[in-house]
C-alpha cells in the first residue's frame, strides 16, 4: 500500500504522460517551452485569477515575493507555527524575523485571534515593522481568509496565501490560490497536482506585480534575458513537467478532487467517534493534501502509528515539531505558552494513506486496524 500512490496515476494516464514528455523532447525546447504558457494560462484560469507565474518549486515561489515587496530585516512576517519549515525559512533567509502565530485546534490553520493579538504586541513592542501574514492551506483545507483579511485591511498588511497543499481547496466556491495579495503552490511529486521533480507556481491578479516576477524567476531579465535590469534569480518550471503538470491537471479537474473527497467521506464514516476526524467547515472544499487524524496523546498516537506499520500500512506524522522549537529558529524570541495548540498537536497528529486512487477495500483495512489498535 502506497502513502500517496503515484504510480497507480501514472499507469492509469501512462500514454498521455508518455507523449507529452516525447513531445518536448523531439521540439528540444527543454526552457520555456509552449507547454510552460499553456499551463500557466490554464491554471490562471483554474484559480480565478488574472496572472498564474510558473517556477522553479513552492518555496521558491514564496522567496520571489518576498523579493518582489522588498522584504527585509527588520520586517515582522506573522507565520502560523505548526506547518512546514519553508514557510518559516523564506522570511529568515531575507534577513526578516518570523513571527509564529498559533493554530486553530479543529482546522489545523492559523488562528485569527491569536494572529491579531501577535499584530498588536509586535506594534505596541516597536521594534519591527509589521508587514506581511501568510497563511498556509494546511492538509488541502483553506484558511480562514475572510477574518485573515479583515485583519490585513485593518492594520495594512500584505496577505500571501501558502497554498502548497491547498491546490483544489475552496472556499464558497472560491478557489485556494485566488486569496490575499498573492498565493503560492508547489507542484512536489506528493501533493494534491504534482509534477515528476519540483515545481511550483504564483497567482495574482496585479499586473504590475506579475510583471515583476516574471523578470525576477530569469536573473531580473528586461526586454530579454540578457537586458537584466536588476538582481534576480533563475527559478524556472521546466517543459517537461509543464507538459506532465498539463496531463495530470485535465485528470484533477476531471475527477481527481472529486474522488479523493469520496475517499474522505468513507474514512470519516468509518472512524467517527472513534478518533478524531479532520473538521471541513460548511462551505469549505479540502484537496486533501493529507488526511489527519488526533489521537488522545502521544502514547496512542506512537502505538497506533507502530501496528499501522506492522500491517503493511503506511503513516506519517505532519509535523513533529511547531517551527518555534526546531533549532534553526532557535534565536528567535517567543511565548511558548501562546502556542499551546501547536506543540500540542505535533504529539498526538497521524496522517493516513489519501489518494484519488485509494480503494474501498484499502479504505477498510485501514481503518479496521485502527479501530482495532483504539479498542
Amino acid at each position: 500500500m502506497e502513502f500517496r500512490d503515484l504510480k497507480i496515476q501514472y499507469k492509469k494516464y501512462k500514454n498521455d504522460i508518455d507523449l507529452a514528455i516525447q513531445g518536448v523532447i523531439n521540439e528540444a525546447n527543454f526552457i520555456n517551452g509552449k507547454e510552460v504558457k499553456v499551463l500557466e494560462n490554464r491554471l490562471a484560469k483554474y484559480v480565478g485569477v488574472k496572472h498564474c507565474i510558473s517556477c522553479a518549486n513552492g518555496t521558491e515561489a514564496m522567496s520571489l515575493l518576498m523579493m518582489a515587496w522588498g522584504i527585509k530585516e527588520g520586517d515582522a512576517i506573522f507565520i502560523p507555527d505548526f506547518t512546514f519549515f519553508s514557510t518559516g525559512e523564506i522570511v529568515s533567509f531575507c534577513g526578516a524575523t518570523p513571527i509564529f502565530v498559533d493554530v486553530d485546534r479543529d482546522t489545523f490553520n492559523i488562528d485569527p485571534g491569536k494572529l491579531e493579538e501577535a499584530i498588536i504586541r509586535i506594534i505596541e513592542e516597536g521594534v519591527l515593522t509589521p508587514r506581511i501574514i501568510i497563511p498556509v492551506d494546511l492538509f488541502g483545507l483553506p484558511a480562514n481568509y475572510f477574518e485573515i483579511e479583515k485583519i490585513s485591511k485593518k492594520y495594512d498588511l500584505l496577505v500571501l496565501e501558502d497554498a502548497a497543499q491547498g491546490f483544489g481547496g475552496s472556499i464558497n466556491e472560491k478557489k485556494a490560490g485566488s486569496f490575499g495579495d498573492a498565493a503560492t503552490t508547489s507542484f512536489f511529486p506528493a501533493k494534491p497536482l504534482g509534477c515528476y521533480g519540483d515545481g511550483g507556481a504564483i497567482f495574482t491578479n496585479n499586473d504590475e506585480l506579475a510583471e515583476l516576477l516574471n523578470s525576477l524567476k530569469v536573473h531580473g531579465k528586461g526586454e530579454d534575458k540578457y537586458d537584466n535590469v536588476r538582481i534576480g534569480v533563475n527559478s524556472r518550471l521546466d517543459t517537461i513537467q509543464a507538459a506532465i503538470l498539463n496531463v495530470k491537471l485535465t485528470a484533477f479537474i476531471e475527477h481527481e478532487l472529486e474522488s479523493v473527497n469520496k475517499v474522505y467521506q468513507q474514512y470519516t464514516e468509518r472512524l467517527q467517534g472513534i478518533v478524531e476526524i479532520p473538521l471541513i467547515n460548511e462551505g469549505y472544499i479540502s484537496s486533501f493534501a493529507q488526511y489527519t487524524i488526533k489521537l488522545k496523546n502521544e502514547k496512542e498516537r506512537d502505538s497506533l502509528h507502530a501496528k499501522l506499520t506492522e500491517n503493511g500500512i503506511p503513516s506519517v506524522v505532519y509535523y513533529v515539531k511547531p517551527l518555534h522549537k526546531q533549532k534553526a529558529f532557535s534565536s528567535y524570541e517567543c511565548n511558548v505558552d501562546e502556542l499551546e495548540i501547536s506543540t500540542e498537536l505535533s504529539g498526538i497528529v497521524l496522517s493516513l494513506p489519501m489518494h484519488p486512487y485509494l480503494t474501498e477495500e484499502e479504505v477498510n483495512e485501514i481503518t479496521e486496524c485502527i479501530i482495532n489498535s483504539i479498542k
